[in-house]
C-alpha cells in the first residue's frame, strides 16, 4: 500500500502542484501587465526606468497580491472550519469593520490619505488598519465571553461588525473630505504594496500557516461535532483561542496592506472542496494557494482590462466571487431537486 501511495500521490497533492504552477505563470504575467505593457520588460537591460518599473512596482505588487490572497485563503479555511459554516469568511469576527474604522479615524485625525506616497503616511494607515482589525476581534471575544461557545462568538462578531460599520459611516458623514480617500481602502487595492509590506505578509503567513497546520486536527474533530471532538480528548478551549488568533492576525495583516478585498477568503475553500475532499491539514494549505491564485489573477485583470486605467481589485473579486457562489448554489439546488 505504501508503494502504491508513492506511485500515485493523492489528488490534493496534484492540486497543490497545479496551483503552484498557476502561481508561477501568473507571476510572470504580473510583471508584464501595466500601463507600459511589455515595453518595460523588453527594455530591462538598457533602460533604468524599465528596471525600476518591473522590480520596484510590478514585482512587489504581484507578490503582494499573492501573499494577501494566501492570507485571506488561510483565514477563510480556518473560519469555515472553526464555525462549521461554509458561509463563514475572514471578516466574520468584525475585523473588516474594525480596520475601516481605524483607517477612517486616522485620516480624520491626521488628514492622511491612502494615496500618499510618504512612508510615514503609509505606516500610519497600515498600523491603524491592523490595530482596528485586532481590537475588533478582541471586542468580539469580550462580548462572547471567550471562545467556548461557537454560536455566541459568531453572533458577537456579527454585532461588532454592524456597530463598527455604523460608526465608520457616521465618521464619514462628519468628515466628508476623507470619503473619497476611504474608497480606495474599502474597495481594495494592491497598487501601493512594496517590498516591506511583502516581507511583513510573508513572515506573518509563514507563522500563521505553521500554527494553523499544527491545530488542524482540532478542525477535523470539530467537523465531526462538538461532543465528538471532546470525546477524542482534544483541548478545544485553547485550540479555539489559537485558531481565532490565527484568523485575526492573518486577516488583519492582509487588510492592513491591501484594504478590504471581498470573497477571496470565502470562495477559496469552496473551490478547493469542489475539486478534492481532504482533511484540514491539506485544506488549509490548498485554500491558501487557491486564495493566492485568485487574488493574483484578479489583480492582473484589474490592471489589464481598462489599461492604462485600473479597476479596484476588490470590486472585481466581489463580482467574480459572488457570481461563482451564486452559480454554485444554483447547481447544488438543481442537484438537490433532482434527487
Amino acid at each position: 500500500m505504501s508503494r502504491a501511495r508513492m506511485q500515485h500521490p493523492p489528488k490534493a497533492f496534484w492540486l497543490a502542484v497545479a496551483l503552484l504552477a498557476a502561481s508561477a505563470a501568473l507571476g510572470v504575467l504580473g510583471i508584464s501587465v501595466g500601463s507600459t505593457g511589455l515595453d518595460s520588460v523588453a527594455g530591462l537591460r538598457r533602460d533604468a526606468q524599465a528596471l525600476l518599473i518591473v522590480f520596484e512596482i510590478r514585482l512587489p505588487r504581484t507578490l503582494g497580491a499573492w501573499l494577501a490572497g494566501a492570507l485571506l485563503g488561510l483565514a477563510g479555511a480556518v473560519a469555515q472550519g472553526l464555525f462549521r459554516n461554509p458561509l463563514a469568511d475572514p471578516y466574520l469576527l468584525g475585523s473588516a469593520s474594525g480596520a475601516s474604522l481605524g483607517v477612517a479615524g486616522a485620516m480624520a485625525l491626521f488628514g492622511i490619505s491612502p494615496l500618499a506616497t510618504h512612508w510615514l503616511a503609509r505606516i500610519g494607515l497600515t498600523g491603524a488598519a491592523f490595530v482596528g482589525a485586532v481590537l475588533a476581534v478582541l471586542l468580539t471575544l469580550l462580548l462572547a465571553k471567550g471562545v467556548q461557545h461557537t454560536l455566541r462568538l459568531l453572533l458577537a462578531g456579527v454585532i461588532v461588525g454592524v456597530v463598527l460599520g455604523a460608526l465608520t459611516s457616521l465618521l464619514l458623514l462628519l468628515t466628508p473630505e476623507i470619503m473619497q480617500a476611504m474608497q480606495s481602502f474599502m474597495l481594495g487595492s494592491t497598487a501601493l504594496v512594496g517590498w516591506v509590506p511583502c516581507a511583513i505578509m510573508a513572515a506573518v503567513f509563514a507563522v500563521m500557516m505553521a500554527a494553523a497546520w499544527m491545530m488542524s486536527h482540532a478542525l477535523d474533530g470539530l467537523a465531526l461535532g462538538e461532543f465528538t471532538a471532546q470525546s477524542l480528548g482534544l483541548p478545544l478551549a485553547w485550540m479555539r483561542a489559537g485558531l481565532v488568533a490565527v484568523l485575526a492576525l492573518a486577516t488583519g495583516t492582509a487588510v492592513a496592506q491591501t484594504g478590504l478585498i471581498a470573497f477571496v477568503g470565502l470562495a477559496a475553500p469552496h473551490l478547493v472542496r469542489s475539486v478534492v475532499k481532504t482533511t484540514h491539514g491539506w485544506l488549509i494549505g490548498l485554500a491558501s494557494l487557491m486564495g493566492a491564485v485568485l487574488l493574483t489573477a484578479a489583480d492582473i485583470l484589474a490592471r489589464g482590462l481598462m489599461a492604462p486605467q485600473e479597476l479596484p481589485v476588490g470590486v472585481l473579486t466581489a463580482v467574480l466571487g459572488g457570481g461563482y457562489l451564486l452559480w454554485l448554489m444554483h447547481r447544488q439546488g438543481r442537484q438537490g431537486g433532482g434527487r
